[in-house]
């Protein structure tokens, strides 16, 4: 289960970037403490120092400890510049420099640390995202390279090794779908078409809720029926085929056995009963009501998917980085509800990230984690 870190019972001085146990009334800012809106982000984090301050808070929110000796105690601080992304401190025993952003996706860089602080404020609170181009613009890069880099780099801390299967209790739904479009000069049909899996709990709205969309049935012209259940926890996997072994493998990756399956009727999935899962399938045959019926929230999934794709970047993604973005995808629709929480974590402070490099990103080296 994530861990948020920072924010347990402290509140964050706006401009200081420091935690502080007061509490201070503040109507953009969430019961965390975390800012809210554009406005109270610049108030809380103005300048690098503010951020070095912070990223130090919450690494080390009992004061500084060796990671090689363990010795803890206040650090002696090399000179640094304002506009350097990271501060060393070194220990008094052992005399270990230690990077602040080591083990973290900022390691290594050279970008001022408020640009990294927007770009995952911008990535993890915005619905449709960020595109690389839109970034650059945004954050006044002067190269789409950087944007490009940056991004791709929050995105490898999307994944955490560590993660929970999903269902249990609630039952979930596994389909699959195309990814992809029509090519320049490849002939007539559509090519580089991508199979992608995808898996979401299926989870019933509280009673409360029932309530309030029963009333909306009574009334001539009122709003539409909301529905009883709603999509919990969401799983994404490029496939390479529909074969029995990798469709098989995607759902013992990531559901709880036990947990009951619901798919069409795609022999794909036949062995899952034996694998020790309940297995409800059902031959659907182009049949809308049906689908409505017996996977209604894979498939609003697969349209969501699909539609940011082409909304935010336009549908131009190479195959060997589609990996990234259904990652960033599951990670924004899984914190849908609560998108401050994220934002450690794509900065990879929760748990120890390994970022990629621009050549491995370029080269098509860097194999993303698969979801």
């Amino acid at each position: 289960m994530f861990i948020f870190l920072g924010f347990h019972e402290t509140k964050i001085i706006p401009g200081d970037g420091r935690q502080s146990s007061q509490t201070q009334p503040n109507q953009t800012m969430d019961p965390r403490g975390f800012p809210t809106s554009l406005p109270e982000f610049q108030k809380v984090f103005p300048n690098n120092q503010a951020c070095k301050k912070y990223l130090e808070s919450v690494r080390w929110p009992d004061g500084f400890i060796c990671p090689r000796c363990a010795t803890q105690g206040e650090p002696f601080r090399l000179p640094d510049s304002e506009e350097s992304c990271s501060v060393v401190l070194k220990c008094r025993a052992c005399r270990k420099p230690t990077s602040l952003t080591a083990g973290t996706v900022m390691q290594s860089s050279h970008t001022p640390l408020t640009t990294w602080f927007w770009a995952a404020y911008l990535v993890t609170t915005q619905t449709p995202g960020q595109s690389a181009l839109q970034f650059q613009r945004q954050l006044g890069l002067s190269r789409y390279e950087t944007a490009f880099q940056i991004l791709h780099k929050l995105r490898a801390g999307m994944v955490r090794p560590e993660r929970d299967c999903i269902g249990g209790e609630y039952p979930v739904e596994v389909d699959e779908c195309m990814v992809g479009g029509r090519s320049r000069n490849l002939g007539q049909g559509v090519h580089d078409m991508a199979i992608v899996s995808g898996a979401v709990e299926v989870r019933p709205r509280k009673e409360t809720d029932d309530r309030k969309a029963s009333r909306y049935a009574h009334h001539e012209g009122g709003k539409p029926l909301r529905r009883t259940i709603y999509a919990g926890r969401l799983r994404l996997r490029i496939s390479e085929s529909r074969t029995r072994p990798v469709l098989c493998k995607f759902v013992t990756d990531n559901v709880i056995p036990g947990s009951t399956i619901r798919t069409d009727a795609c022999n794909g999935y036949d062995p899952l009963q034996s694998l020790g899962y309940v297995h409800h399938k059902l031959a659907l045959n182009g049949d809308p009501e049906k689908a409505e019926a017996h996977l209604p929230m894979i498939h609003i999934v697969f349209s969501n998917l699909k539609a940011w794709l082409i909304g935010t970047h336009h549908g131009r993604i190479e195959r060997h980085h589609l990996q990234a973005y259904l990652n960033e995808f599951v990670f924004r629709f899984n914190r849908r509800f609560y998108p401050m929480t994220a934002f450690n974590s794509v900065l990879g402070l929760a748990a120890r990230s390994i970022p990629p490099t621009y050549e491995e990103l370029y080269s098509g080296e860097w194999q993303h984690p698969a979801g």
